[in-house]
């Protein structure tokens, strides 16, 4: 049976151009759905992060006022059940990579501050990749991709198409002008092949073995373009 490395920020916050931090972590959607989704599938997963940091929520994900009161409670019910695993999750720098056959990168605004940066994470993805193996991210989890490069100094996804939580997306969340760099242009420069669809609508791209998801509502499409890539 296949099973999947989640990889979750262990930042909880977002340093802003102005030096201050913007409280976030990783968004309970982009963790939740896909998890159901594996679930269903029968697919194990296991839960990463730099050094072993225990992932924080970005408590804005779970804002009653943004996805409803019902949803917010079965949102933290799923994460308190979660709580256990969460709290020890495998240092990033250990990982047996053979013993996976996807990786999966959710957002929030956390790995823009330390998966963007992160060269154990940028090894991983090269080794996954090229090996054959499956690269999934959704929205901010493509920051990740960034620290991808081989050891020839090319980077793992120049002229792949992906997709990733826009810069029209960050703006109308109201981040655009306090934020040091936005991810669409950042992956833009860096050579890849980007597109997207309509603002906050389900929009994922596969390209071979790396699937990417706009924004949170392609949550649940990724991973299940995840699972017909492993099944």
């Amino acid at each position: 049976m296949p099973k999947i490395l989640f990889v979750l920020t262990g930042s909880d916050h977002w340093t802003l151009k102005d030096g201050t931090k913007h409280p976030t972590g990783f968004w309970a959607e982009e963790l939740l759905a896909p998890l159901e989704v594996f679930a269903d599938a029968g697919i194990d997963v296991d839960f990463a992060s730099p050094q072993g940091k225990t992932p924080v929520v970005d408590e804005g994900s779970l804002a009653p006022d943004a996805i409803g009161e019902e949803e917010s409670v079965k949102q933290r019910e799923a994460l308190q059940a979660l709580a256990g695993r969460l709290e020890s999750p495998l240092v990033l720098a250990d990982v047996d990579l053979d013993t996976y056959d996807a990786v999966f990168v959710p957002g929030g605004h956390g790995p823009m501050e330390d998966l963007a940066v992160s060269d154990d994470l940028g090894r991983i993805l090269v080794t996954m990749l090229d090996g054959g193996k499956v690269v999934s991210s959704v929205c901010h989890g493509p920051a990740g991709l960034l620290p991808a490069t081989r050891t020839d100094g090319s980077w793992l996804f120049a002229g792949r198409n992906l997709t990733a939580f826009t810069d029209v997306e960050e703006e109308q969340a109201g981040l655009a002008d306090k934020a040091p760099w936005l991810l669409e242009s950042r992956l833009r420069e860096a050579g890849a092949t980007f597109s997207s669809g309509e603002p906050w609508a389900p929009f994922v791209v596969v390209d071979d073995k790396l699937v990417t998801g706009q924004n949170p509502a392609s949550s649940t499409e990724a991973a299940q373009k995840v699972v017909g890539l492993l099944t």
